[in-house]
């Protein structure tokens, strides 16, 4: 019976420990799957979440790193674009060809060498110049009298009364020369955004003048001068240059009837009564105050014109009376007598100058102009003492 007991004991014992053994197996079975479904079921979560985030996060990244550069662009081109009211100084001082450009062609015109003329009159398009009366109306060796004078106001025919001045039959009264003067002029070209000024002086001395015209602007300017004598007749020039940077000069030689140049072309036979480009401002003024017979619309004046490197032959046609608008202070109008260079060829530079009775008939107005439409206009506004030279 004890041993039974005994057996009893050890089989449950037995039995207990495979219940012990078997429970612990049971246990530990799903612990060990759960524990190795995890980190998988947790690295797929992780895995899963980690890329949206990443993805939102890098968005936000992006969006951040371009508005910054969106933002810059408009304040680079507001920035870019505030200095371009500044520009016109700037412009100014980068603009050396236009302002050479206007100084180029802002004085009288270069007369036509023969050289320059003859290819141009194979133009099929020229205007040739008009058909002149070989004998001129005007006698020189008629002295200037009142009674030979002949006012504009006369009723006389402008055909009738019309004329051509043939060199040397222009003659100046060195009496009607005007006295000195300094003329101030604001200067209007199409190739210059601002206004330039310019002064033409004129000062006789005893039996000696000088005579210039300066036009320029910010420290640049091109100044044509003339020096000589006054003689019976009018001016004879001695001297004449023109300076923008460097200065080229035509010299008048009247014992030998030439003029030579410092710019190395051919001489020029010289005629009686030759003027230069600034010389026959005065000269014109001269002659206007002399003879009104001169003043008459249809009236042509030639004289023989020299510039700094040839000569040619300048025909001046009388317009008429003309009323100018000055820009003075009041506004006022002055009467001028409007006299024009006819153009030999199609392409000349044209010139028209309006001679003011209240300036001794020195140009009111000088204006330049092409044949493309630019245009350099000349208005005096202002009277100033004149220095000696």
């Amino acid at each position: 019976m004890t041993q039974l007991t005994t057996q009893n004991k050890a089989l449950l014992m037995l039995s207990a420990l495979v219940l012990a053994l078997h429970l612990v197996l049971l246990q530990s079975v799903p612990l060990n799957l759960q524990s190795t479904s995890l980190p998988d079921t947790s690295t797929l979560q992780i895995s899963l979440r980690a890329a949206p985030e990443v993805v939102q996060a890098a968005v936000p990244k992006l969006k951040s790193k371009l508005k910054p550069v969106h933002k810059a662009t408009p304040k680079v081109l507001e920035h870019a674009h505030a200095p371009l009211p500044l520009r016109k100084p700037t412009t100014v001082l980068a603009q050396p060809e236009a302002l050479d450009t206007v100084l180029h062609e802002s004085t009288l015109p270069e007369p036509i060498s023969a050289a320059d003329a003859s290819p141009r009159a194979t133009k099929p398009n020229l205007v040739e110049m008009p058909n002149l009366p070989d004998t001129p109306v005007a006698d020189a060796k008629v002295p200037l009298t009142e009674s030979t004078t002949l006012d504009l106001a006369d009723n006389t025919s402008s055909e009738d009364a019309a004329s051509e001045v043939r060199l040397p039959n222009a003659l100046v009264n060195t009496a009607d020369l005007p006295t000195a003067i300094r003329l101030l002029y604001k200067v209007q070209t199409n190739k210059f955004p601002y206004t330039l000024s310019s002064e033409l002086i004129w000062h006789p001395k005893d039996e000696h003048y000088f005579a210039s015209l300066q036009i320029g602007a910010f420290g640049q300017y091109r100044i044509q001068t003339s020096r000589g004598e006054i003689a019976v007749n009018g001016l004879m020039p001695e001297r004449f240059s023109d300076k923008y940077r460097s200065e080229v000069a035509a010299h008048f030689n009247w014992h030998q009837h030439k003029v030579t140049f410092s710019a190395n072309t051919p001489d020029v036979a010289l005629q009686e009564g030759a003027q230069d480009r600034m010389s026959i401002l005065i000269q014109l003024a001269g002659l206007l105050a002399t003879s009104p017979s001169q003043r008459l619309p249809g009236t042509h004046i030639t004289m023989q014109t020299v510039g700094p490197r040839d000569a040619d032959v300048w025909v001046f046609a009388v317009d008429g009376l003309e009323d100018l608008a000055v820009p003075i202070e009041p506004a006022d109008q002055v009467a001028t007598i409007k006299i024009s260079r006819k153009p030999r060829q199609l392409y000349d530079q044209q010139m028209e100058l309006w001679m003011a009775p209240s300036l001794n008939y020195l140009p009111a107005r000088i204006r330049l102009s092409e044949v493309n439409g630019d245009f350099v206009d000349q208005m005096w506004f202002a009277t100033a003492a004149v220095d000696s030279p």
